[in-house]
C-alpha cells in the first residue's frame, strides 16, 4: 500500500492551488433543513468548508450526519436553507447540479459498483459519460487510479472477484478519476470486516495529507483525530460541538457529547 499511498497524496496536492487557498471557503451552508414528512432531519445547520480542510462528522444514528452529507451534493433536497459550492449556489433552481456534482466525489458505505464490469471499466464509464472523456484517456486515468489505491494487479477483476475492502478502493479510484474538488465519505468502512477497514482508511488518509477538501461520516474514531482537522458532533439534526480533535475529544463542553464519547470509548 506504500506506492498506493504516495501517489494518492500527490492527486490530493494537485487539486490545491496554492498556501492562498487554504483558507478558501468551498462549501458554505446555511440554515439548512430536511424533513421526511413529520420527522425533522436536520434543523437550521450552518457549517463552512474551508478548501483543503478534512471535517470529520460524528453522531448517533438518526442524528442527521447521512442526510447532510447527501444534501450537499443534493441527493436529498432540502427543505429549507442554502448551499454554497464555490460561490455557487446549488439550492437556486437555475443552477445545474449536474456540473456540480461532477466536482463532488461520493463514496458510499455500499460500494455501488457494477458487478458485470471490471475494476478498469468501472472507474472508465463515469469518465466517459459525464466528463466525456475518449476510451483511451478514460483508461489511462481509471489505471493510474487503481494503481495509486494499490489495485494495479487486480484492474481486470470483477466486484466478486474482489474483496470489500478492494471493492471500496475501487470507488475510491472511480471518484478521484473525476479530478473532485472535494470528496465525501458516507460511512465507507461500515460494511468491511475489522480487517479490510485498515486499507480503505490508509488510502483516505493519504488523500487527506495531500490537500483534498474532504467531508467524512464515520464511526472511526482513530482516523478523526489523527486526520481531521475540525471534529463535528451531531445529535437531534443539530450540531452540537465543534472543534479540534483534541478539543472534541480530551476536553468536550456538551454533556451529549461526553456521554456519546463516554459509551464508545
Amino acid at each position: 500500500m506504500s506506492e498506493a499511498n504516495n501517489g494518492a497524496a500527490g492527486i490530493g496536492a494537485a487539486d490545491i492551488a496554492g498556501a492562498d487557498a487554504a483558507d478558501e471557503t468551498v462549501i458554505r451552508i446555511e440554515d439548512l433543513r430536511k424533513t421526511f414528512g413529520d420527522n425533522e432531519v436536520l434543523r437550521g445547520i450552518d457549517l463552512d468548508v474551508r478548501r483543503g480542510e478534512v471535517v470529520v462528522i460524528l453522531g448517533p444514528s438518526g442524528s442527521g450526519k447521512s442526510t447532510l452529507l447527501r444534501c450537499v451534493n443534493l441527493l436529498e433536497k432540502p427543505t429549507g436553507g442554502r448551499i454554497f459550492f464555490e460561490d455557487t449556489e446549488i439550492t437556486a433552481k437555475k443552477t445545474d447540479i449536474n456540473k456540480v456534482r461532477a466536482k463532488v466525489g461520493m463514496v458510499f458505505q455500499n460500494f455501488n459498483l457494477f458487478p458485470h464490469l471490471t475494476a478498469k471499466k468501472n472507474v472508465m464509464l463515469a469518465q466517459q459519460k459525464v466528463l466525456h472523456r475518449n476510451k483511451e484517456e478514460a483508461a489511462r486515468i481509471a489505471e493510474e487510479q487503481l494503481e495509486k489505491v494499490g489495485l494495479g494487479e487486480r484492474i481486470d477483476y470483477r466486484p466478486s472477484e474482489l474483496s470489500g475492502g478492494q471493492q471500496q478502493r475501487v470507488a475510491i479510484a472511480r471518484a478521484l478519476a473525476m479530478d473532485p474538488h472535494v470528496m465525501l465519505f458516507d460511512e465507507a468502512t461500515s460494511a468491511l470486516d475489522p480487517e479490510l477497514v485498515r486499507d480503505v482508511l490508509s488510502v483516505m488518509k493519504e488523500l487527506a495529507r495531500g490537500g483534498m477538501t474532504m467531508i467524512v461520516v464515520t464511526h472511526e474514531m482513530g482516523f478523526a483525530r489523527d486526520v481531521a482537522d475540525r471534529v463535528i458532533f451531531m445529535d437531534g439534526g443539530h450540531i452540537v460541538e465543534q472543534g479540534t480533535p483534541e478539543e472534541v475529544f480530551d476536553h468536550p463542553t456538551s454533556d451529549r457529547t461526553k456521554d456519546f464519547l463516554g459509551h464508545i470509548s
